[in-house]
């Protein structure tokens, strides 16, 4: 496990360790969270999100990176399936970024967000470009309990590393897709690495989204996506890494250091 000096993207979460030795995290807020019952989230990381909302479409603003790595995320969903004509759920949507690339690519998309500030601003920026996208205030764990196994495409995108239970979200994601469909996740790896470019450089050296936006201790290791996503019955089939250079732009790459993207099957 890395060390991670306090007041630099840690909080006063505790951590347990796994019968492998993987650091997994583990809440000490849940009181916090009796707004959501027992569902999979925790209040302080809605109202964060919830708080920046309305510039979730601001391409200079604190979703920048999120604006600058999305062609490439797009990129690797459409090397691994087919968008047109499918039905695809976006856990997490946000704002709506990946829910109006998937729409533009032909899918039937439903975008699910707990951050009502945030399904708002989906709903007013697709009207806004004549898209049919069905957003909902809605938990991944309640459509699942509505419509299992309905989705050719569930994708759930910098979202993983911001539950208090990865591993149970996965398995939710696992249960919404048809036998057959395809997964799509993109996280942080959890290595000194990742700790020195995701927090220390872009929130505290270049700003580059706001301080607290993530905590290490939450950032996945992809042997732990791996090993989850086998726990859940799926398969894994590709998983790759993508940069932010400054002078470059994004790029997908083989090393998945720091950002990286992965798909899993549900088999048939």
């Amino acid at each position: 496990m890395v060390p991670v000096p306090r007041g630099c993207g840690t909080t006063d979460r505790t951590a347990r360790t796994s019968s492998d030795g993987d650091q997994v995290s583990m809440t000490s807020t849940a009181q916090q969270n009796s707004a959501y019952g027992e569902l999979n989230v925790e209040s302080g990381e809605i109202g964060k999100f919830d708080a920046l909302a309305a510039r979730f479409w601001d391409e200079h603003g604190p979703f920048r990176p999120l604006h600058q790595l999305h062609a490439q995320r797009m990129r690797f969903i459409g090397e691994h399936c087919r968008c047109a004509g499918a039905r695809v759920l976006d856990v997490g949507c946000g704002g709506g970024l990946v829910c109006e690339s998937l729409a533009h690519a032909g899918a039937t998309v439903t975008g699910i967000d707990l951050a009502e500030g945030m399904i708002a601003v989906a709903r007013m920026h697709a009207a806004a470009h004549g898209l049919d996208i069905d957003y909902r205030v809605a938990s991944a764990e309640a459509v699942l309990a509505s419509a299992p196994g309905s989705y050719d495409i569930v994708t759930c995108m910098e979202m993983l590393e911001h539950v208090p239970e990865p591993r149970a979200m996965l398995a939710t994601l696992a249960g919404l897709v048809r036998p057959g469909g395809s997964i799509f996740v993109s996280t942080l790896n959890r290595n000194l690495k990742s700790f020195l470019v995701a927090i220390c450089g872009a929130e505290y050296l270049l700003a580059m989204v706001p301080r607290g936006t993530h905590e290490y201790e939450r950032f996945i290791r992809p042997s732990e996506l791996a090993r989850w996503a086998r726990a859940a019955g799926l398969s894994g089939r590709a998983l790759a890494g993508i940069t932010l250079d400054p002078l470059r732009g994004a790029r997908l790459c083989t090393d998945p250091s720091v950002n990286y993207l992965a798909v899993f099957e549900r088999p048939a």
